[in-house]
């Protein structure tokens, strides 16, 4: 049998020839597929991502809060029950804490709140600000979310409490006497509305919201009462949606407001 011969018998029959340049791959349609679900998988993953992100900064607030309110009932301890000084100035030399949110000199000058009488009991900058606050000046956050219950530190708001309707407290033994678990001392304000530390609640309804808490917790803010506990509360007025406007259109009988005059002071 000649070597030509051999050759041929040995080849397999109806074996396939390689094809030069050709290799196996995904199909059009394969590729659609799995871009499909993909796109899938991210439109499940991402709301509960953010939503992850937003609890995470919630939480963080609420931990300030409750810090702060700590630092407040150690004040009052070491000063013979006297609540913080709460004056409506920003420059005052003897405030809870020094600045003007609104001031582009104050608003992210640390040392204002070193300053204040508050921070060696409160003595963390980064306590004062919440995680979600998003004003910037210059690129730098603000030093500050956070402002007091006009009632409360001063006699301030007495000029706008006919024959003495309203309380104002300026001592642990006058928050003892009207349920502390019931008033709110330290708030989330909006950073549109926030400037000094000093938040304004009217109660004769005269300017509701004049002072506007904050939204940036999925519609919601965050306070602490003369007890020390902290709560979150959730704007559920669909008018609430213009809080931090510069002049808001607020009805006295937005139910945001009158939940927030109910935990402000007492009669």
């Amino acid at each position: 049998m000649s070597v030509q011969h051999r050759q041929k018998k040995s080849r397999v029959p109806n074996a396939p020839r390689p094809m030069k340049g050709c290799f196996a791959g995904f199909t059009l349609v394969e590729i659609l597929v799995v871009i499909s679900i993909i796109a899938i998988l991210a439109g499940l993953l991402l709301p509960a991502l953010s939503s992850a992100k937003a609890r995470s900064k919630k939480i963080g607030c609420v931990n300030n809060l409750k810090q702060i309110a700590l630092g407040f009932q150690m004040y009052a301890a070491d000063n013979d029950g006297r609540l913080p000084e709460n004056p409506p100035a920003s420059r005052s030399d003897s405030g809870w804490i020094l600045g003007n949110m609104q001031s582009q000199e104050d608003a992210t000058n640390q040392s204002l709140i070193r300053q204040g009488k508050l921070f060696p009991y409160a003595n963390d900058i980064a306590i004062y600000h919440c995680p979600a606050d998003p004003s910037r000046v210059a690129g730098v956050p603000r030093t500050r979310s956070y402002s007091m219950n006009g009632w409360m530190g001063s006699r301030a708001m007495e000029t706008n409490s006919p024959a003495g309707r309203y309380r104002t407290f300026v001592r642990e033994s006058e928050l003892a006497a009207a349920r502390p678990a019931t008033l709110w001392v330290l708030l989330d304000e909006h950073e549109v509305s926030i400037g000094d530390a000093w938040f304004l609640v009217t109660m004769d309804d005269s300017k509701p919201f004049a002072s506007a808490p904050a939204t940036r917790h999925q519609q919601g803010y965050g306070l602490n009462f003369a007890d020390g506990h902290v709560e979150a509360m959730k704007l559920r007025d669909a008018n609430s949606k213009s809080l931090g406007n510069q002049y808001p259109q607020i009805s006295p009988k937005n139910s945001d407001w009158l939940q927030l005059k109910q935990m402000t002071t007492v009669r």
